[in-house]
Formats: C-alpha cells, structure tokens, sequence
C-alpha cells in the first residue's frame, strides 16, 4: 500500500488495532518489536494526521471507534472476473492522497496509458462537484478513479456521467438497498439524500484522443463529529442498509466491475444502452426544480434527459436544455435537497 507522509510503524500499528479489539502499547510494542514511545508516537499521528478514531482503556489500551477493513489489491484482484482484468492495467491503493482524481489526472496528462485504477484509504484534499470539498473519514468510504482512454473528443463524454451513475446505483441496489435515485448528472441519493457522487475530469484534444478520470466517493460509515462539515442532506451505507461494514474490498471489486464494463462499453455504444435505467432512477423528472449554472438560475419542470445526456427544462419560455449545472428541487415542495 503506497503511502503519503505514512511511516510504516504507523501502517503496523493500523493494521494490529483494525479489528476493533482492545489492545495494550506493552502487547503492541513487542508485537511490532518497537519501543512504547514509538507506539504512542505512532498512535497521535494516525489520529492527528490522518483523522483515525483511536481510544483509549484506561489500564487496559487502545482501540478503533469501529472495526477497519483496508484495501487489498490482491483481495480485490481475486473478485474480479477475467474478463474485466484484462482491461485493467493496474490496481493502485494509497494510504493518504491528495485525491484519487488528482493521481490519475497527472499521470493522464504524463500520458499514461488507460485501464488503471485507483483507491485511498484518506484524501487530503477530497473534492466534489462545485468545488465542494468531499467528506470521507479514514478506512470508512469508497474512494474510487478509474483512468480510461476514449479515441473521440471530449464531446462525447457529455453522458458518461449518467452511465457510471447508472451503474452505481444498480450495485447499491444488487447489494440491497432500496429507496435510490439519481439526480442529474451525477449524484447517487437515498430518500433525497447524497450517498455517493461521481467527479468526471478530461484532458485532451478537441477531436480526440481524450483521457477521462472518473471518480467515486461512496459513504459507508461517517461518524457524527465529521457530519457538521458537509453542506447538503447525506447519508451512509450503514444507515441505507440498516446493517453493519458491508465488506469494502467485495465492494470495491464490484463497483470496479461496474465501472470498467460501463467504461468499456460507452466507447462502443455510447449512452444510449444506459438511458431505460437512468430514467428509472430519475429522482426529479415531472418536478419543478431550479437549475443553477454559471450564476444564472433557471426555473421549469424537469422533462427529463435528452440522448446525449442534456437536461431537458419546460420553462415559461418553452424547453430549455443544459449540459451542465446543479439542479435542486424547487423551494416550497417537499423532499428538496440542496
């Protein structure tokens, strides 16, 4: 597991306390063959550089606020089918990053080549759309890019959002959770509220070729101290599902699946062969909603989407369409998020 600014005392230690049980600095020390400073030392970095939950049994030792399970390439590798391996050129998986979408992006603009993957367990500078910054405790969310290679301009890509929010969504659902939708053009919701978001960035020449970076936060778990930080109604998996860690590595390896093929197969087929599944997940057509886009707001019902992934807007001067911009339910009506 690479590491930004991670010592590998401070990996050890993770790794001893991620069952969630109590364990003594003497039991620790002598485990890791380290001195009792080093783990105490090892300790207050992981909670004061990296936001890790550890407590303190008076007499007794040190604990997890909840169980972890960390990434595992070669975990995660065992679940994928052949054939979504072989569209993968590699799995990396980061301690602490700037963003996953910030790794891809440099190595797609030092021309690396497609089909790479990449997971952290911590992003310093998590971000979602609007330059919202993205909430993700340590070890309790899906922090997910993907780096995929398409021969047409960035012109095409206008609904690959819509088909890897698609694709989400249908895992979530395999995975049994009810009550999703989608709100245009990215956002995974459960009963109005934000459960993950896609962050899709390109580079490239107008006409071609183009590297896209398509990122994924998935909320599992988010303590109550770190909810006051985000700005709009949330959720997590936990409180989705009613159940306990779900297993991150299994559903890692399936919404690797998910995105590769979806990847794979908007390069051939376009959006078209996603839009049946997006319009069952549609959260707001029919409704009257807001859209927000380079400072101007537009008012209108929700029509729905067009082939090409544009939002379609009924206002009072006929149907509007955007390729861009954050739409919200229209103030006054019930179950509006922001």
């Amino acid at each position: 597991m690479a590491g930004c600014g991670v010592k590998r005392t401070e990996l050890a230690v993770l790794r001893l306390l991620a069952d969630g049980e109590t364990h003594s600095g003497a039991a620790i020390a002598e485990a890791l063959g380290v001195s009792r400073a080093a783990v105490w030392k090892a300790l207050r970095r992981l909670a004061d550089g990296f936001g890790v939950e550890v407590l303190a049994r008076r007499g007794q030792g040190y604990h997890l606020s909840a169980p972890l399970e960390l990434f595992d390439a070669a975990k995660i590798r065992a679940l994928l089918p052949i054939s979504v391996l072989a569209l993968i050129e590699e799995i990396e998986i980061h301690f602490s990053i700037e963003s996953t979408n910030s790794r891809l992006m440099g190595l797609a603009k030092a021309g690396a080549s497609g089909g790479r993957v990449c997971l952290a367990e911590h992003q310093q500078r998590g971000r979602g759309r609007q330059g919202r910054t993205w909430v993700a405790p340590f070890g309790h969310s899906i922090l997910l890019s993907t780096l995929w290679h398409y021969p047409f301009g960035p012109a095409g890509l206008s609904g690959l959002s819509l088909a890897t929010g698609v694709a989400v969504a249908e895992v979530l659902c395999d995975w049994g959770v009810s009550g999703l939708s989608l709100k245009w053009p990215n956002d995974v919701l459960w009963r109005g509220r934000k459960l993950a978001g896609l962050l899709i960035e390109v580079t490239g020449e107008s006409h071609g070729p183009t590297r896209v970076v398509t990122g994924l936060g998935l909320n599992l778990r988010i303590p109550a101290h770190l909810a006051t930080a985000i700005d709009q109604p949330w959720v997590d998996l936990q409180g989705a599902l009613g159940a306990g860690d779900p297993g991150r590595n299994r559903l890692a390896a399936r919404l690797i699946v998910a995105l590769v093929t979806t990847m794979d197969r908007y390069g051939r087929e376009g959006l078209e062969p996603f839009l049946a599944s997006w319009e069952s997940f549609d959260l707001y057509r029919g409704r009257p909603v807001s859209v927000l886009v380079g400072g101007r707001r537009v008012n209108g019902r929700h029509m729905g989407i067009r082939a090409d992934g544009a939002l379609r807007i009924l206002t009072d001067s006929g149907e509007a369409v955007f390729h861009a911009g954050d739409v919200t339910l229209r103030s006054g009506h019930a179950g509006a998020d922001s």
